[in-house]
């Protein structure tokens, strides 16, 4: 199988919640090798481990009893996952062609990757490809609502649409930004009810925090300019009656400097503004022609 599409889509995810209700917890570590293709991406790496890992027999090891097996399929191969699988070499992937094909009675391949094209065709025509796109906005707020309320956390609203809306469908980045926010929160409350955690130095996050999660931490910790800052810049660039705008517009991106405010983002945001604004305005004229 050949998995593709945006990171933080849950691909990797997918295919090791797959491989634990095949095998369970008893067959599991015999029968599954997960290996990170940016990190061993060598052809050394396809000739000697996922080459002997694939060609090992299977071993039915003692403590496997109907019961078992009546809740875990065990099916007679082993699985070999390849995560950022689109980071290994050409001959690491032409290697593994071949591997593919020698032992595939015993042995199945699943391969992890953003982008598909960097796939070598002989590789991908010889796996089923599943495209997995960005995450709905409801199924992303609801797994969001969800880890909130399992540690406690106290959200203002709109901090679930903030999080999806700057993890532009990331769910992983979404759980990251909410975790990073809560210890915020948890390091300003810490005063009053941090705890020491054996041989750490740093304090534990209080998930009874009074602290709220409030959308400008989110923007903050996502390096989301705010909107107002937006604004204050559109406004400075509207064209004027009398004498020119350079004075107001210099005087806003002063301001901007200032606070150390990311270039490459605010250049981003406004574009996708102006996208949007151009897409409506758009629509609205088709609506008056009709």
């Amino acid at each position: 199988m050949l998995f593709y599409g945006p990171p933080g889509t849950g691909k990797t995810s997918t295919i090791l919640a797959l491989a634990k209700s095949l095998f369970g917890p008893a067959l599991y570590r015999s029968r599954i090798l997960e290996l990170n293709a940016s990190d061993e991406r060598g052809i050394t790496i396809v000739r000697e481990k996922i080459k002997d890992f694939a060609r090992a027999q299977l071993s039915q090891p003692s403590g496997i009893d109907s019961e078992y097996r009546s809740k875990y399929p065990c099916p007679p191969f082993k699985i070999i996952i390849l995560d950022e699988a689109d980071s290994m070499t050409q001959d690491a992937q032409s290697a593994l062609r071949r591997t593919m094909e020698q032992y595939s009675r015993i042995t199945r391949f699943c391969l992890v990757c953003n982008y598909v094209t960097r796939i070598i065709e002989p590789l991908a025509s010889r796996c089923s490809k599943f495209r997995f796109k960005a995450l709905d906005g409801v199924a992303a707020a609801d797994r969001l609502e969800e880890i909130a309320r399992a540690e406690s956390l106290r959200l203002e609203d709109g901090v679930i649409d903030k999080l999806i809306k700057c993890s532009e469908g990331d769910l992983r980045r979404a759980i990251t930004y909410m975790q990073s926010a809560a210890r915020l929160v948890g390091a300003k409350g810490a005063s009053g009810g941090g705890k020491k955690d054996g041989d750490d130095d740093a304090e534990m996050v209080d998930a009874d925090s009074s602290e709220v999660i409030t959308v400008r931490m989110v923007e903050e910790i996502a390096g989301v300019v705010p909107e107002s800052i937006l604004d204050r810049l559109v406004q400075a660039m509207q064209p004027k009656k009398i004498g020119s705008a350079y004075e107001a517009i210099a005087a806003v991106v002063t301001d901007i400097v200032a606070d150390g405010w990311s270039a490459t983002q605010l250049l981003s945001q406004v574009c996708f503004s102006s996208l949007f604004f151009y897409f409506l305005w758009k629509r609205e004229q088709r609506l008056r022609a009709y």
